[in-house]
């Protein structure tokens, strides 16, 4: 089970840089932004702001991963809270 890596150039703190991604995290990346009502390229920008010395794409790809483990944390909560 392969996923073709993107490249895609993105604009971050005023300066271009190209991000290496799998489509899948470009798709997570998509609906988050979605949700929040920002754009991809801003939501990149907070991502980049907050990631320390990790590497962009890892950091990405961590932030996809943990945004997905928080929304079936809470679908899993409530399900439990609202059972009979």
């Amino acid at each position: 089970m392969g996923f073709a890596v993107l490249k895609r150039s993105v604009s971050i703190a005023g300066h271009r840089t190209s991000i290496s991604l799998e489509e899948p995290f470009w798709e997570g990346l998509r609906e988050i932004a979605e949700r929040e009502k920002i754009s991809v390229q801003a939501l990149i920008g907070r991502i980049d702001a907050e990631r320390g010395e990790q590497n962009l794409s890892s950091a990405i790809r961590v932030f996809v991963l943990n945004d997905l483990r928080g929304r079936l944390v809470s679908d899993a909560d409530q399900r439990i809270g609202g059972a009979p």
